[in-house]
């Protein structure tokens, strides 16, 4: 929209102003710059651009200006005038502004707060996601980066984040936010290219932040499902002390189904661990051994080097370990129980809690 096109609403009375500026000399009233910036309110709730605005301003000025402004002092007081009045206008445009990005917060973040929770009607939902960019007819799965610090969506943190993939990809329908200070992208669950990208910038952004993925659900409460998956991850993550810097929920299935019968895997845990609490030092030392000599690949070299111990005292740890549980770590027989075990014990805290 052109200035010539703004409605002449908009600067109502602002050639008598000027006439009247000129004629006396008074400047603007109280009355007069309040209803200036009345203007400029109802202008930005209209969606009148306010380059346009002032365009049309500076048009009515040149139209309307006083014939009695010839001196230098009439003039002076008719551009103080004007000044006063545009002024005034942007001010109350800008206020009405910065009240609708407000408004506009408070309901994305109800919006995301709901989506995530599932706390509301799950159709009402669904009709508030097209506003925000969300087809939730499709399956949907959402990616959590969590990192050193808590961030909020005004951080650079997420914006550089959010940059990247908006440049790479647009819109494309997907969701960036934050969430009890992780960052969070929802995006169509056949998208796989959005949230790997989301997941390598938001690991180079929180220099060396950990994002876990879930898998893509159909339907509203697919996106909270998906979350929670990736919540989970996390969780276990930090649990399992796993290194790799991306997770996947559908990799980790196999945690959950070990200790969804929690009773079994304690028992387990105590029979094939239990003995090494005689230790020198309690059992902790020979877990972290056993579970990086696994994660290692049962490689000793390596295991010994992640461990800072030599090749010697890491062979000495598993022989202790063989000597009190009577099984052997290096045994494909013993294994696999030894490995499920310090798995389950890493999941019930074990020996730090009692199970």
């Amino acid at each position: 929209m052109s200035a010539q096109e703004v409605p002449e609403e908009y600067v109502a009375g602002y050639a008598r102003l000027l006439d009247e500026v000129s004629t006396t000399g008074r400047r603007l009233t109280r009355d007069e710059i309040e209803d200036r910036r009345a203007l400029g309110e109802r202008a930005a709730d209209a969606g009148l651009a306010l380059r346009d605005l002032v365009g049309k301003h500076v048009a009515a000025t040149r139209i309307a200006w006083p014939t009695s402004a010839t001196t230098p002092a009439t003039a002076d007081r008719v551009l103080s005038a004007v000044e006063q009045s545009i002024d005034a206008f942007a001010e109350g445009y800008e206020r009405a502004q910065r009240l609708a990005v407000r408004q506009e917060e408070a309901a994305r973040r109800e919006f995301i707060d709901d989506l995530l929770y599932g706390r509301s009607d799950l159709g009402r939902i669904a009709e508030r996601a097209e506003r925000f960019g969300l087809r939730l007819s499709h399956a949907h799965a959402v990616a959590v980066a969590q990192g050193p610090d808590a961030y909020g969506e005004a951080d650079p943190v997420p914006q550089r984040v959010e940059r990247a993939l908006i440049g790479r990809f647009g819109d494309r329908h997907i969701l960036l936010t934050t969430k009890d200070g992780r960052m969070v992208c929802i995006a169509p669950g056949d998208q796989r290219d959005v949230l790997a990208l989301f997941a390598k910038q938001a690991y180079a952004a929180t220099d060396g932040g950990r994002v876990a993925i879930g898998r893509p659900h159909p339907g509203t409460g697919g996106v909270v499902q998906s979350y929670e998956e990736a919540l989970n991850a996390l969780d276990l993550a930090e649990r399992l002390a796993l290194e790799a810097p991306v997770l996947r929920a559908a990799d980790l299935l196999v945690y959950p189904v070990l200790t969804r019968d929690r009773q079994a895997m304690a028992d387990l845990v105590i029979s094939a661990l239990g003995p090494l609490e005689a230790a020198r030092g309690g059992a902790e030392p020979l877990l972290e051994t056993l579970s990086v000599y696994f994660h290692s690949g049962c490689v000793a070299a390596e295991a010994a080097r992640r461990l800072s111990l030599s090749v010697r005292a890491l062979t000495y740890r598993l022989e202790r370990i063989r000597q009190l549980t009577g099984a052997d770590p290096a045994d494909p027989v013993h294994r696999y129980t030894l490995q499920t075990a310090v798995i389950g014990a890493r999941l019930l805290g074990w020996p730090a809690k009692k199970i």
